[in-house]
């Protein structure tokens, strides 16, 4: 039988989500080893998608096969107790016929975050970055406009990737800005049908350095020509969050997220 979990967690002591080498805490170890622990035999975890070391997901969702009487709903609480308080698994369900998380994924939402305060925030520093000056809220939506629908994102893809193709649609990219007592908020939320290596953080650097009085001639330059010096640099993965996967149908009752 396959199973569907929707999950969170908190990226800054994870090496990414990927099973790695003898001593590498991942999500994915965490998650296997939890599973494996409940049913009493070796269990694989697959997600949606894979994040990197320090990225923190909100509403990740993840499948696996196991062979239990155990009441499906009641695996998210049974789970927990075997994982780390850095890991959650909010909701559990049997998965339709066919189900596959990652094929399956239809619409992804991230989210970047960083502030702008006097001094760090430590409430706000493990999930957002902060930054000198206020970007202009206008000025990035208009760029941030300038990558929505089907392009060749190339240039905001780190060496490394292994994608067959660097094409993708990016359905909308919304900007929030909120001004608080002590900072202010600038958030960037990024929804396509899939993303490239560090293509949402590096598209955040731009839309930032856009945001503080940048050009939009090297934005323009890099849709066009797929080059990654054209762009500013790729911003750290601890203000990154995976917000939503998206399928054709709601897995939990309600859509995901």
């Amino acid at each position: 039988m396959r199973y569907a979990l929707l999950l969170g967690y908190d990226g800054t002591l994870f090496s990414g989500w990927q099973r790695q080498g003898k001593g590498e805490r991942t999500v994915q170890g965490e998650l296997e080893r939890a599973a494996s622990e409940l049913f009493g035999t070796p269990t694989r975890v697959t997600a949606s998608g894979r994040t990197d070391a320090g990225v923190h997901a909100l509403g990740q969702v993840c499948h696996f096969d196991a062979e239990t009487a155990l009441p499906a709903e009641k695996l998210c609480l049974m789970l927990n107790a075997f994982l780390p308080p850095d890991i959650r698994v909010y909701k559990s369900c049997i998965a339709p016929d066919g189900f596959d998380c990652t094929r399956g994924a239809k619409r992804k939402t991230y989210c970047y975050r960083v502030y702008t305060a006097a001094a760090e925030i430590p409430v706000l520093d493990r999930y957002a970055v902060r930054i000198l000056g206020v970007p202009c809220l206008q000025t990035m939506q208009r760029a941030a406009d300038m990558v929505v629908g089907k392009h060749d994102f190339k240039a905001f893809c780190a060496a490394g990737s292994s994608a067959k193709t660097t094409v993708r649609t990016v359905f909308s990219v919304e900007i929030r800005v909120r001004a608080e007592k002590l900072y202010t908020m600038s958030e960037i939320y990024v929804t396509g049908n899939g993303f490239l290596y560090n293509m949402v953080r590096i598209l955040a650097g731009e839309l930032i350095a856009v945001g503080l009085g940048k050009s939009t001639a090297g934005l323009e330059a890099a849709l066009a020509s797929g080059n990654r010096t054209c762009l500013s640099k790729t911003m750290p993965a601890k203000g990154l969050m995976l917000e939503t996967v998206e399928y054709d149908a709601p897995l939990f009752g309600v859509q995901e997220g």
